[in-house]
């Protein structure tokens, strides 16, 4: 209990554990929450937000963590300690939800406390709702609508800087180009329907299939590609059967007669984009004019 009392003091009146900066906070509330909006409008990066909110807030209350929680996922501060008991608030614009913020406190909550967050959070949700419009924006500048994966535009940038990285710090990669033999006619004679399915099972077998250091790119139509982390022609190899392995094993594919074509090659510390993008391209052409369904180094 001395170290708590370090961090604390306990406000008899109410039974509250304050920090001790909280009679502070009270006497300059107003000019405070005012400088609380004004640092919340310097970025739109949703875990910025919240250590920026969080450096606020523990004027006011002690919380071990604090996390927000949306359609787009968890954003968190970082360190941020979950194990302590949650406090959760659903955070609302004109009935628009948010998402949920939730404290990590040793202690409970009054009705008090409970108020005065209340009144921070209305500092909070404009420019949280700012910021997860600019990231959702943003994932879709970025990914494959229909299967989540990254898109080309992604593919370009990275390639990149895999290369650059390659030069100056002699990480080498590889580059995997894979398509869908037999999809053009899955279309023609089911429909588009049953062509995203097919695209979308194929997105999970390659996620399945690739290490978390790899990265996975949809081109458009039944165009993919894999950035994988490692100089090896076996790596490669091992992957691309793994994932001929999947599609065959998959009902899906199975039942309208799917496989998959693929090429690969090694980058070298010479390469520009094209070049690299070419030679895997070719490996890919050698594997189609194999009889496809099968994979080919160039």
């Amino acid at each position: 209990m001395e170290n708590v009392h370090i961090l604390t003091q306990r406000i008899s009146a109410r039974g509250e554990f304050l920090p001790f900066s909280a009679e502070h906070y009270r006497n300059n509330e107003p000019a405070a929450i005012h400088s609380l909006l004004e640092k919340l409008q310097t970025t739109l990066n949703i875990e910025e937000l919240l250590t920026i909110y969080a450096e606020h807030a523990k004027q006011l209350i002690n919380f071990s963590g604090l996390q927000f929680q949306s359609s787009l996922g968890v954003a968190q501060i970082a360190n941020s300690d979950n194990s302590k008991p949650p406090y959760s608030f659903n955070l609302d614009i004109n009935n628009e939800h948010l998402g949920q913020l939730i404290y990590f406190c040793q202690y409970p909550l009054s009705g008090n406390i409970e108020q005065k967050l209340v009144g921070l959070h209305c500092a909070l949700v404009y420019p949280l709702r700012n910021a997860l419009m600019y990231s959702r924006v943003l994932k879709l500048a970025t990914k494959d609508t229909l299967t989540g994966l990254n898109n080309r535009s992604q593919f370009d940038a990275i390639l990149t800087q895999k290369l650059e990285r390659f030069r100056r710090h002699h990480r080498p990669f590889s580059l995997m180009l894979l398509d869908l033999d037999n999809f053009k006619q899955v279309n023609d004679s089911y429909g588009h329907k049953i062509g995203d399915d097919v695209l979308q099972e194929f997105a999970n077998v390659l996620c399945s299939s690739i290490r978390g250091t790899d990265s996975v790119f949809r081109f458009g139509g039944d165009e993919f590609a894999v950035l994988i982390d490692d100089p090896e022609f076996t790596t490669n190899k091992v992957i691309a059967q793994r994932v001929m392995q999947l599609v065959a094993q998959s009902s899906l594919m199975k039942q309208y007669e799917v496989t998959t074509s693929i090429g690969f090659t090694l980058a070298n510390s010479k390469d520009c984009e094209n070049e690299i993008f070419a030679r895997a391209d070719k490996g890919l052409y050698k594997a189609k004019a194999s009889g496809r369904n099968c994979a080919k180094a160039y």
